[in-house]
Order: C-alpha cells, then sequence, then structure tokens
C-alpha cells in the first residue's frame, strides 16, 4: 500500500497485521482518485473526513494531491495513522480521534466543522453505511457541494435517504464504491 502520487507520491504506507482490518486497495484507490480528479480540483478542499480509516491511505492521499485538512476515525489503528502521518510530514494538517465513530462525529459536529469530501470505508455487512450517512446528514457535516464516498460489499444494497448516488463502480464480487451527493429538494 502506497501513496499514488501528490507531494508524497511513491510513499509506502504502514498496515496493521492480521486480518482485523482490510486496506483498500492499490487497484481501487487509484481508481476513486481518477474519478474523483475528474470531479473535484483538490486544491480546493478545504477539509477531507476519513471515517474507519485504517491506515489512513485516503485521508493521506487527498493530502498529498493538494487537500488542506485531515481528519481520521477509527477506533483500532490511530498509531498506525499517526505514524503514516509523521512518515508523509502532515502532522500539522491532520487531526486524528480515536473512538466509536458516533461519538467522534458528534464530537466533530460541537466543533461546527463541515467537509468537502467523506470517506467511508466500514467492515463490511455490520450495517455502518447507513448508520454513518444517517449520522452525517443529522450533523450536518458535508459541505452542501461535498462529495461522500463510501466503500462496501458488492452484494450490499444501501438505503441512502438524503443522498443520491451519481456513480457506483465494483470491483469484482466483493467490492463496491459509491460517489454521493447530498439530495436536492
Amino acid at each position: 500500500m502506497r501513496i499514488i502520487t501528490g507531494k508524497v507520491k511513491g510513499l509506502k504506507l504502514k498496515a496493521p497485521s492480521g486480518f482485523s482490518t482490510r486496506p483498500t486497495s492499490d487497484r481501487v484507490k487509484e481508481s476513486v482518485f481518477n474519478v474523483l480528479n475528474g470531479m473535484i480540483d483538490f486544491s480546493e478542499v478545504d477539509a477531507v473526513l476519513d471515517v474507519f480509516a485504517g491506515t489512513g491511505s485516503l485521508g493521506l492521499e487527498s493530502l498529498s494531491r493538494g487537500a488542506k485538512l485531515a481528519t481520521f476515525i477509527d477506533f483500532a489503528t490511530t498509531e498506525i495513522i499517526s505514524e503514516n502521518t509523521r512518515r508523509a510530514k502532515f502532522e500539522n494538517s491532520t487531526t486524528i480521534l480515536r473512538g466509536d465513530f458516533n461519538k467522534m462525529l458528534r464530537k466533530i459536529s460541537q466543533q461546527q466543522k463541515t467537509f468537502d469530501l467523506i470517506f467511508i470505508d466500514p467492515p463490511y455487512k455490520k450495517n455502518l453505511v447507513e448508520a454513518t450517512l444517517e449520522l452525517i446528514d443529522e450533523l450536518k457535516l458535508l459541505k452542501n457541494d461535498g462529495l461522500i464516498i463510501v466503500e462496501h460489499g458488492a452484494d450490499e444494497i444501501l438505503d441512502m435517504k438524503s443522498f443520491n448516488s451519481i456513480r457506483k463502480i465494483n470491483y469484482g464480487r466483493t467490492t463496491a464504491i459509491e460517489f454521493l451527493v447530498v439530495k436536492s429538494d
């Protein structure tokens, strides 16, 4: 696993050992960022949120491409995210929060932060995507013109009450990526 392009192109990221996490593969990440490059200019991205961040790969890739700030949430891998952030020399551009996504999103909301880009990559088949999306909507964490990128099991069908999927890409039988925007009234 590595940073694909930008300021720290080629930087190898540390990943947790064992099977407790499922890092986004370089192939999938590259595909996601190729799509994003056609939608946004990373130099205009003020804030990125990486929920269920794992290694921090998606937020760090965004910073490498020019995003200004990234916030990472994970329950188990904050030490790895910290190490990867240090190795990329992005310590001054990041906030790393350890804990339950529900509590951490509420904490962020109390600080009145909003995000241009939100990555959600929870463990598959645990009904965490819908719960996370509902909370993001309730707390108004996504800017009006922002994007949410969700990685989920290819066989999972999402109930996205407040969001529209503008693009979905399947990767084999296991992984799907959806690009979401706020539904317009």
